[in-house]
């Protein structure tokens, strides 16, 4: 049974303190925005918002709740391999800063998924918004139910109070100050996560009896072997499981999210949006390294007696918290301002993901079909932005009673995410593309990680073969009491932007002198092995076949006869970056135009205004698409 430890008054206090400094941002900016009328304030910031605050806003939206949770439990469990996800956050700013930018910037648009109209057409544009929607109305309950749940259990707080505690001030603040307000926010917040982590990851620390016993504990346990380069793609985390399968997922969320694209969009000029992207990178690697750290300081504290063995805790997301309001139990006020640090993280993501829902709702499904006035727009977007405040708790309410809808909703990101990026990745880097082959590629890609995703469920993959999990031990604990076997599940996991999946503790009768045991690997028939595949390739496999596919339908359509009448500016030109320019000279560069007239004019008549720096065909040229000062200039 899970152990409770109950707040005090001053943990109460911090908690509530940290919720009403959030929501007092969001009147704030409600009282200073009040004559304006405009979505673009409301919505976009008024595209003047400042690089570094925007920045930490990304950042924050991707460091969720459960990322403070599970990271740290996935360390204690199966050793730091996540750690390579700070090389394929790299690898992910850098593709999306000098691809997808550009492109967004030089349209001016507010919805990402206007692009798929102007690219395709409007119902290529309606398959990505939806898409978008579901996938995060379900994953907004996650965030909003996981951190819930976990507070709950280990603190006494009652879960439906933490619920709708959080989701409501959420929902308010994001309602009344729009954007402006969200980045504001997500400020306040991700300063309170960074000094509250390290101030519980020193003094836990301290606590253990020092660095040096950390370290040593660790390195006895194996979980400072980061060396893993299996290249058997069933391997749940390898050194090219973490880089490149999560790298490609990484630029799928900042390359083609609305939650994210919206708000590199929000600052005034391209320098800027870069700005914000090495920064929210800069930020997210200080939180996952404070993380992965925990996760070691984590294991030092419970060497010896495991709290899932013990039955202290029903869950390894609930690991954290247990450490921390035991270390600091006779310490008012530290463990109600992790847990404020906790929720944080939840109210940055869920803040995030309803006014993008607002936005995408609001610029695809209404402005095409009305007439309002933007006083008007305004008032809807405010209206939209409570709905889904609602819905997102109405489905963390939900998550609570169907447990199949959430274990599905954690895996939404992958399955959606590859698909996603190969129609964004289809209409900017392959003139060629069509509207068919668009869609085509997505429903496909979607329904192979969706299978992929079931035959998984059906068919689990050998926990010791590819999660290698590290010793953990129970020898210690006081007056453990004899537990018969048992078959429970353990929940490993953590958030679709985590992915550390659900798995089975196993068959095994516990003791206080040995380890759970791990089971042999049943008999297993031979798709089995297919469905093995690591979760973090299901991006890339999405990608894949929707690339695969929509280029195969596009050339059976003739789409690569057609692309003399595609605008340039909806097409990157990739062989004219920088990095290609001084190695391919033009006239073959010209060639890989594919068609695509740049040196005339543009669908609407006016110039491309492509600027040559060099002469001579062995010179590169300045391509707009890349083109900083000319991007400036143009907004």
């Amino acid at each position: 049974m899970t152990e409770t430890i109950l707040f005090g008054a001053a943990d109460y206090a911090v908690f509530a303190l940290m919720l009403a400094v959030s929501l007092a941002i969001g009147i704030l900016f409600a009282i200073k925005d009040r004559k304006s009328k405009s979505t673009q304030t409301y919505l976009m910031g008024g595209r003047k918002m400042n690089a570094y605050a925007v920045g930490t806003s990304l950042s924050f939206s991707f460091i969720s709740a459960v990322t403070i949770l599970g990271i740290p439990s996935e360390v204690y469990l199966f050793g730091p391999m996540y750690a390579w996800l700070l090389v394929s956050l790299v690898i992910a700013c850098l593709v999306v800063t000098e691809i997808y930018v550009p492109l967004y910037f030089r349209l001016k648009i507010s919805s990402s998924y206007e692009y798929l109209e102007r690219r395709f057409n409007y119902w290529i544009r309606v398959l990505g918004t939806l898409s978008y929607i579901a996938q995060t109305v379900l994953y907004l309950g996650v965030m909003i139910y996981a951190p819930s749940l976990a507070f709950s259990q280990v603190s006494g707080f009652n879960l439906w109070a933490a619920i709708f505690i959080t989701g409501i001030v959420c929902t308010i603040y994001t309602t009344l100050g729009g954007l402006k307000a969200v980045i504001w926010t997500d400020v306040f917040q991700g300063a309170l996560v960074i000094l509250i982590m390290i101030i519980v990851m020193f003094l836990s620390a301290n606590d253990v009896g020092g660095w040096g016993k950390v370290w040593k504990l660790n390195h006895d346990s194996d979980r400072f072997n980061f060396w893993d380069f299996d290249m058997d793609p069933r391997v749940r985390h390898s050194f090219w499981t973490v880089t490149v399968g999560l790298g490609i997922l990484w630029i799928s969320v900042f390359g083609s999210t609305q939650s994210q694209v919206q708000r590199y969009l929000a600052v005034s000029s391209i320098a800027n949006a870069r700005k914000a992207m090495f920064f929210c990178l800069f930020l997210a690697m200080i939180l996952v390294t404070l993380c992965i750290v925990s996760g070691w300081v984590m294991y030092a504290y419970f060497a010896g007696c495991d709290p899932i063995f013990s039955r202290k805790v029903s869950a390894p997301d609930q690991l954290f918290p247990f450490m921390v309001l035991n270390i600091f139990r006779n310490s008012p006020g530290v463990s109600g301002a992790f847990m404020a640090a906790v929720y944080a993280g939840c109210l940055s993501t869920v803040s995030s993901g309803i006014n993008a829902m607002a936005c995408v709702t609001a610029e695809d499904f209404i402005k095409p079909f009305t007439n309002f006035s933007e006083s008007t727009y305004t008032f809807v977007a405010k209206v939209l932005v409570f709905a889904y405040g609602l819905v997102s708790i109405g489905f963390a309410c939900l998550s609570t009673i169907l447990g199949d809808v959430l274990q599905t909703s954690l895996s939404l990101l992958g399955i959606l995410g590859g698909p996603t990026l190969g129609v964004y990745t289809l209409g900017a880097i392959f003139p060629m593309s069509t509207s068919w082959g668009s869609a085509v590629g997505f429903v496909f890609g979607i329904s192979e990680t969706s299978w992929m995703y079931i035959g998984s469920q059906i068919y689990p993959s050998p926990l010791l073969l590819y999660w290698k999990p590290k010793a953990r031990f129970a020898n210690q604990c006081p007056a453990l009491p004899t537990v018969a076997p048992v078959n429970t599940t353990d929940i490993i996991a953590t958030t679709s932007q985590l992915f550390t999946a659900f798995a089975e503790e196993l068959n095994a009768t516990m003791t206080t002198t040995a380890a759970a045991q791990l089971p042999q690997a049943p008999d297993r028939p031979l798709t089995a092995e297919y469905y093995a595949v690591s979760y973090a390739y299901y991006t890339a496999i999405g990608l894949a076949v929707t690339l695969s596919l929509g280029l195969i339908v596009s050339f059976v359509e003739g789409g690569h006869r057609r692309t003399k009448d595609i605008d340039p500016l909806l097409v990157i030109p990739i062989f004219d970056h920088v990095l290609f320019r001084c190695v391919i000279p033009k006239k073959y560069r010209r060639k890989l135009w594919c068609g695509i007239d740049r040196d005339g004019k543009r669908n609407d008549g006016n110039p491309m205004d492509i600027t040559v720096v060099a002469s001579g065909d062995d010179k590169g040229e300045e391509n707009p698409a890349f083109d900083e000062r000319e991007l400036a200039t143009k907004m």
